[in-house]
């Protein structure tokens, strides 16, 4: 009989124990935990025009099997004029919220991140660059096929022949995109107005 209630007291401290660690000192219950940064890697590039949930949710899945931390690299290309390091607004636009929605599929994931900016004059060159810079240990990408944006046969084949490690190359389906970049609706404007319009336009090309 006093080993069962001995048995008792001490499931009980155990249970009130766990209870304490989860709560804060306050008594609140903690936030949701971020996932640590590990030693292993993923590279995952895009390119601006949309995002593949295809190939995320595959570098997702690869990263959590071996407790890797995923790297989504988003590709700027840098006109010629402008030197390699200038600010982009117009790429930054695009890239926040395609960032922001690989974060929360990789928090449901319970994958952690490290998200980058790879700048090149082509998608080629800001992949060299990337592969330079970074440290991984496989890249996953998406390809170009059936009018989605991703990467060109060229750059795939350069890739695999001049980029280290595990390189896994996702086909992605035809309505995939995560968060698709959808263009402008065209303005009604007078001859003046798009004269007007065209001047911006041109005084942000040579910006």
């Amino acid at each position: 009989m006093t080993a069962v209630l001995i048995g008792v007291i001490v499931v009980l401290v155990l249970a009130l124990a766990a209870v304490l660690v989860r709560r804060r000192p306050d008594g609140t219950p903690p936030a949701k935990l971020v996932p640590e940064p590990s030693a292993r890697r993923t590279l995952f590039p895009f390119v601006a025009s949309a995002l593949s949930r295809r190939a995320l949710d595959a570098a997702l899945r690869l990263a959590r099997a071996e407790n890797a931390t995923l790297v989504p690299v988003f590709l700027a290309r840098v006109p010629l004029h402008l030197p390699l390091d200038s600010p982009l607004p117009r790429q930054a636009a695009i890239a926040v919220p395609l960032q922001e929605a690989i974060e929360q599929r990789a928090t449901a994931y319970g994958v952690p991140i490290d998200c980058r900016l790879g700048r090149g004059r082509t998608y080629r060159h800001a992949l060299r660059q990337t592969i330079a810079d970074e440290r991984f240990d496989r890249i996953v990408i998406a390809a170009a096929v059936g009018g989605v944006h991703g990467f060109l046969p060229d750059d795939v084949a350069w890739l695999l022949a001049h980029a280290p490690g595990e390189i896994l190359v996702v086909r992605p389906g035809a309505e995939d995109q995560l968060v698709p970049i959808a263009p402008r609706p065209p303005r009604r404007t007078s001859v003046n107005g798009r004269r007007a319009l065209r001047g911006r336009r041109d005084a942000v090309r040579s910006s």
